[in-house]
Parts: structure tokens; sequence; C-alpha cells
């Protein structure tokens, strides 16, 4: 029998929540040996999960609460206060943190705390099961406790979680700009996790076998001293054969962190750059601020000069930018030559400014979570349908890896922009969709497309030979189809250097990681 549950659904089984463990330590140690960690993952069935819930026998349930699992959320929450009316159920995460009083989820619940509930949750705990007293506030704020006094969660990773589950970690939260589309923006300041107990920590996490490392902070390189310090911390560690992942500031990079980067080797670390837009007057309309020049020199320096593996990020639907302004985005991206270009989708993440662009550029949005943009004052509803395609076959194709090399060939005599999203059109017109596509199929139409569909078409043996080189790198054998053409062996042959290809790829904050930004 388990008196606290600590709960949520993540978006995979390989993701955990740093959010949950950090409930679980903070607990007054009487409740912690009462409670329990147990997650699910959204795509189960609500039934199902609710079942697995009861059977814990909960007195008080905690779930946490995200863009990508609100709607799940909402029917297990139903499912639950149907058959299990006394269960008390606590509320928390950024879903609904803001505009509490219009969701049904939260009236659904006993109790939802906003913001930060580290402690609060402790606090609310100790209440209801300890004092035997039921506060009469439903709505509890988490405030903005001192992360010097929070007990660490680190220790309650479990075995399970560390042989098959990434582990997210955090040396600071809080953001110091003002993007009107992030949640991120709501934060006071930037506040910093006391130095050496998180390397402590980091160290205990090594002991015990992590190897990859994902930091959640929203602005790791903020402070050089303290970035250079945890980035000494792993290359002292680099014999292991670990992997650290990272968002930064794309406009802040010193001398002395470059000289700190520069010594990772391939397969180490990887940077989630957030550029968002090139248009200086979109920047300038959502309180974006960066230094263009800074960034394009910084984005070079790493793309020649290191190993860092890196992940850029921009935004479609943004208020005022058209189609041709984030294609000249896209296209100067593209030339920078990032390892992962992630296109996402403006989303209206609830408490977010965001929405006083409204009625100036007839912003509409999805009244459903991921609240993705429809159409707007620039972009009609059709043609940003065509830009999700856009984004979507371009992570199928340019963003896996697979296609390295030919990729380029898509827009061998216009833009990248232009020349992909012609190839967007066309595929999704012959298969339907971008899922489930076997990688030899999607060769053979990358075949078809480049001989007989694109503008300026190129022979069959120079598209087979240049995916041919494609296929070899990921798999080290030639597929028959493709011999076929070049008259090359389909025998296997190992590609030095293909093990360090397989980088993993970071998750898209706004479906896949405990994060308030999309």
């Amino acid at each position: 029998m388990t008196d606290i549950l600590l709960s949520t659904l993540n978006a995979k089984f390989a993701h955990s929540s740093l959010a949950l463990r950090y409930l679980y330590a903070n607990l007054a140690s009487e409740l912690r040996e009462r409670a329990e960690i147990a997650e699910f993952i959204w795509n189960e069935r609500p039934c199902d999960i609710a079942e697995s819930i009861l059977q814990h026998e909960p007195k008080l349930l905690g779930l946490g609460v995200y863009i990508w699992n609100a709607t799940e959320t909402l029917e297990l929450v139903r499912t639950l206060k149907s058959v299990r009316p006394e269960l008390i159920i606590v509320l928390g995460g950024p879903e609904v943190s803001y505009e509490t009083s219009e969701q049904e989820l939260a009236e659904l619940a006993d109790y939802v705390i906003t913001g930060e509930g580290d402690l609060a949750f402790a606090s609310l705990a100790s209440s209801l099961l300890v004092e035997g007293r039921a506060p009469e506030q439903r709505v509890i704020a988490g405030g903005t406790p001192k992360l010097a006094e929070l007990a660490s969660p680190y220790a309650y990773y479990n075995d399970v979680d560390v042989e098959k589950r990434s582990i997210y970690v955090e040396a600071s939260r809080g953001c110091p700009f003002r993007c009107e589309f992030c949640l991120s923006s709501l934060d006071l300041a930037v506040r910093q996790f006391p130095l050496e107990p998180f390397l402590a920590d980091m160290k205990a996490l090594l002991d015990r076998g992590v190897r990859q490392f994902k930091f959640i902070d929203r602005t790791f390189n903020l402070s050089p001293r303290i970035s250079s310090s945890i980035l000494e911390f792993f290359l002292g560690h680099i014999h292991l054969g670990i992997f650290v992942h990272f968002e930064m500031v794309p406009d802040r990079l010193p001398r002395a962190l470059r000289d700190v980067v520069a010594r990772f080797p391939e397969g180490s670390i990887q940077f989630e750059i957030g550029i968002q837009t090139f248009d200086e007057g979109t920047s300038e309309r959502i309180s974006r601020v960066q230094d263009l020049g800074r960034l394009t020199d910084n984005m070079e320096f790493l793309t020649t000069q290191t190993h860092v593996h890196i992940h850029a990020d921009l935004i479609i639907g943004l208020p005022g930018e058209d189609v041709e302004s984030f294609a000249r985005g896209f296209d100067r991206l593209v030339a920078i030559g990032p390892h992962e270009v992630q296109v996402g989708i403006l989303k209206r993440l609830r408490g977010t400014s965001i929405i006083r662009h409204d009625e100036e550029y007839a912003m509409v949005y999805a009244a459903t979570p991921p609240y993705e943009i429809l159409q707007n004052s620039v972009l009609s509803f059709e043609t940003l349908a065509r830009l999700k395609r856009f984004a979507r076959s371009w992570d199928l194709v340019a963003n896996r890896g697979n296609f390295q090399e030919s990729c380029a060939l898509l827009w061998n005599n216009c833009g990248p922009f232009e020349g992909f999203l012609r190839f967007s059109d066309w595929l999704f017109a012959e298969v339907g969709h971008f899922t489930g596509i076997a990688l030899d199929r999607l060769v053979k139409l990358m075949l078809r497309y480049l001989t007989e569909v694109a503008s300026a078409p190129i022979s069959k043996l120079e598209a087979a030979t240049v995916l041919g080189r494609d296929y070899m790198r990921r798999r080290g054998r030639l597929p028959s189809f493709l011999a076929d053409i070049t008259g090359e062996s389909t025998r296997f042959r190992p590609v030095a250097g293909a093990e360090h290809r397989a980088t993993p790829k970071r998750q898209a904050r706004h479906l896949e990681t405990p994060s308030t930004k999309s």
C-alpha cells in the first residue's frame, strides 16, 4: 500500500521525469517512506493507467501535467474520479499553472499547485496526511524556492532509469529573456544550483553507470564561469564514453567557452540552439533579443572548429513572419550547416504574452493541446498545413542522418527551402503520410524524385551513387536496387567513423521533455 503516488504520462518509455523525483526527494522523511513514483506513457489507455494507479491504493495522487499529456491526463482524472472519488488528486506542471480556472482538468482535481511545486507539494502532503488538515485554497502557488534548500533528486533515478532511460539534470532554473512564445519568459531571474554539490551529484550518477546527461537549463552558457566548470568536469570523465546535451544561448560563446568546447571529441556533446527566427522585425515583435552577427559567427565556429553535434530550432507561424521571410532564414541556417534543423510550429502556451498579437495578426490557434497555430494574417490555413508537412518531411529525410550527402541534391538549382518544399509536396502526394516509411522505400522514392520529377533531374547513376554512399554510412552495405545501377558489390563494408554518426537525438521540448518552453 502506498499513501502517496507521484506520476505523470511521459512521451516515451525512454524518458524519465525529473520533476517527480524532486517532489519525492523533498517530502518529509516519514512521508517519503510512504511514497512511490510510477511513470506511464501518454499513449497507454487511460483506463489501463487508472487500473495500475489504483493497484497502489494511494490516498494522494500527484500528477505532472504538460502540453504533451494534458488531453490524456484529463481522461485519466475523469476515470479516477468516477471510480474512486475519495482519492485526493493534486495537479502540477506548466499546463495547469496558468489559466487554471478555465480548465476542466483543474476543476476535477482536488488541488492544483502552480509554478515550482518542490516544497509546496511536500507542505500540502504533510497537511493532508500528517496533520489531517485540508487547506481551504484549492489553487496553491508554488513560489520560488531557494535552490540551495532543495533536496537533491538524483539518487531517486533507479537502476532501470540508469540502464534504459534518459537522465535529465539541471544546473540552473529560469531565463533572462522575454520571448513571448515561451513560458520561460515568465521567470523572474536565472537561479543557479550550488556548483560543488551539483558536480558531486553528477559524479554519483557517473559511478552508477549513467553515460547520457540531458541538461534542461534554458540558458546553460549564461554564466561562462559555471558553464566552463561543468564542461571541464565532463571532460575529465570523457574516457567513460559520455554524451552531454545542453541548450545554449546562440550569441554568447566567449573565448573561454570556445576553448573548452573545442576539446570534446566527436559523439560526446550536443548543443540545442534556439534561433527561432532570423528576421529582425519578427524578433523585435516578439521581444526576442539576439545578435544575429555573433550568432552566425558562433554557429560557424561550432560547425567548422568543434565536434559539437548542433541541433538548431526555427519556428513557423510567428506573428508577421511570412513564407518568404521564413524561407530566407531557413536557407541562411542550412548554409551554416548544423546537423539538425528542427522546424517547430508556433504554439499558444498558456500564460505566455504571445496572445497580445492575436487581433493585429489574426492569430488563430487550435483549441486543444498542443495549441498549434492554424492561420494568421500572413499565413493561410492551407499554407500552414503545407508548412507543417514540410516540417515533418524535413525531420524524416534531413534530420535523421540517412541522407547526409544526397539531401542537398533536392535543391541543387535553387534554395534549400524552395527545393525541399517541392519534394515535400511530391512525397506527400505519393505516400499520403510521413510515418512508418521504411528506409529502403524512402531511398527508392528519393531516387525516383531526383531522376524523374525534380526541376533539374540528374542521371540515375549520379543519384544512385550519392544515395549509395549515404546508405553505406548507415547500413554498411549497398542495397541491390542501387547496386544494379552503380555496378558495385552489395557486400557489407564497415564505414570508418559510422559509430559516431548516431548521436542521440535531442527531444522536441514541446512534446518530450519536462520543460515549459515550446
